[in-house]
């Protein structure tokens, strides 16, 4: 799951110092640490949608007994 959601939450964290400030006053210190804080968020979301999905499919069960 982090395929998907670290990139979509590190660029919505990339966004916000670009609608904050423009594109032409932004510091690449301040765009890059924001990417990497949305990276980091992404850590516990996909884990926790990995459980609801992994919840989802049910429990495994065995076709030989």
């Amino acid at each position: 799951m982090f395929i998907i959601v670290g990139p979509t939450l590190a660029g919505i964290g990339a966004l916000v110092p670009l609608t904050m400030f423009g594109v032409g006053d932004i510091d690449a210190l301040l765009l890059v640490g924001c990417a990497a804080a949305g990276a980091l968020a992404a850590l516990p979301v996909s884990y926790y949608i990995a459980t609801k999905v992994g919840a989802l499919m049910g429990p495994k069960t065995s076709a030989q007994h």
